[in-house]
């Protein structure tokens, strides 16, 4: 045999997932440039200050913020591979809380009413979101109810012919900026503590957030995420009309289960790509950095660590491109996105982790970077649903 027949590894060749077409390459080289030299020089400064309402305007007016909406409503009539690559070039932005930020407008907050509202309400809502001109969150979680949905008690009572709201939210990102929330109450009494039982009693509505009574109570001080702004708020008796629920009165568990299903999809996609980001810097740092004499990626211990999280990165992509897959054809795999959900979380702490730890005491110095991912990932294994809840979820699809 020649030796030109003999195959060869080719370790630096790269080919795209199955799920993505050229037209999402050019959407990435795109968002990519944009991120690099209009977002990235700014995540220091952000770091400290949180990011500009601007950057959701400029992002607008980019295209940036309706890459799956359809073109009805100004987006770009793409799929759901789409935010998939936003989500992973926003990664590279160098701040956690700012792609957060984005991903609650673009991926949490805005497509229940793609979904489920009526035409009046996307025209006035969801149209403004995509344009930029709109700031959009989302509450779920209060200061007594996280995972636990049913101990909600934000309650909103039937009045005449429209409904008075109060209670409170919390960990609300973007709660500061926004010009309206989705929003989860009750609107059954519950049972004897106030409980809803499961699936009924729920329903959700839009709240502008300049309306008499709710209140921005606070900004929340974080361990990560410090560019994202994180809020209390209150409602005291906000009155709204019927033109306000979103879907159907009392199905708004459903409409919110629904919606975390694309939140946890989406946070597993830049929860992976994050671990991507870091996983790279630390790569080049071992190929820089000597000790002993030699390069500390020539050590095996060193080397190994990478071997270990070049493949547990490549698992969690791999799982959340094929879960993301079905998704956007049409299924529901509540199952594999929970699964996907915690894996990638995961492996981006377990990441971020073991990056800091090979840059040494540099790891430990914010001017590096790589404690801010530390800092940032941690939350991934958290929000849009614990660890511990992931895990109920799966156990439980196997009927136990």
């Amino acid at each position: 045999m020649a030796s030109s027949d003999v195959l060869k590894p080719d370790h630096a060749r790269t080919r795209r997932h199955f799920i993505f077409r050229e037209e999402h390459e050019r959407l990435r080289e795109s968002i990519g440039r944009f991120v690099a030299t209009e977002l990235a020089p700014h995540a220091d400064e952000w770091e400290e200050t949180t990011f500009p309402d601007w950057v959701i305007r400029r992002m607008g007016e980019l295209g940036f913020l309706g890459l799956s909406v359809p073109e009805a409503y100004g987006g770009q009539g793409g799929d759901y591979a789409c935010n998939l690559v936003l989500a992973e070039e926003m990664a590279k932005a160098g701040s956690g809380g700012l792609a957060m930020g984005v991903a609650v407008h673009t991926d949490m907050a805005t497509p229940p009413i793609l979904k489920f509202g009526t035409e009046a309400q996307k025209q006035r809502y969801l149209a403004p979101a995509v344009r930029g001109e709109k700031i959009a969150c989302i509450g779920i979680t209060e200061p007594d109810a996280g995972s636990d949905v049913a101990g909600i008690r934000t309650r909103a009572v039937r009045d005449g012919d429209g409904w008075v709201i109060n209670g409170s939210k919390t960990y609300i990102t973007n709660g500061l900026r926004a010009d309206y929330i989705v929003l989860l109450a009750k609107t059954d009494d519950g049972d004897d503590d106030g409980r809803s039982s499961r699936g009924e009693g729920f329903t959700v509505f839009l709240v502008d957030m300049d309306l008499p009574g709710v209140i921005r109570e606070r900004k929340l001080d974080k361990l990560g995420m410090h560019a994202s702004d994180t809020a209390l708020l209150a409602f005291q008796d906000v009155r709204v009309g019927d033109d306000a629920v979103l879907g159907e009165v009392g199905k708004g568990f459903y409409h919110i289960m629904w919606e975390l299903q694309g939140e946890r999809l989406i946070g597993a996609a830049g929860a992976v790509a994050g671990a991507q980001v870091c996983f790279d810097r630390t790569l080049q740092y071992a190929k820089e950095r000597s000790a002993f004499g030699r390069q500390i990626g020539r050590f095996q211990v060193i080397r190994h660590k990478f071997a270990e999280m070049a493949t547990k990165i490549e698992t969690a992509r791999q799982l959340v491109y094929t879960t993301a897959w079905r998704f956007q054809n049409g299924d529901y795999p509540v199952r594999e996105i929970s699964m996907a959900k915690l894996h990638a979380a995961r492996i981006a702490v377990e990441v971020a982790d073991e990056c800091l730890q090979i840059h040494g005491g540099a790891g430990y110095m914010r001017e590096f970077g790589i404690e801010r991912i530390w800092r940032d990932m941690r939350l991934n294994r958290i929000g849009a649903g614990t660890d511990e809840i992931m895990l109920d979820v799966i156990g439980r699809s196997y009927g136990l």
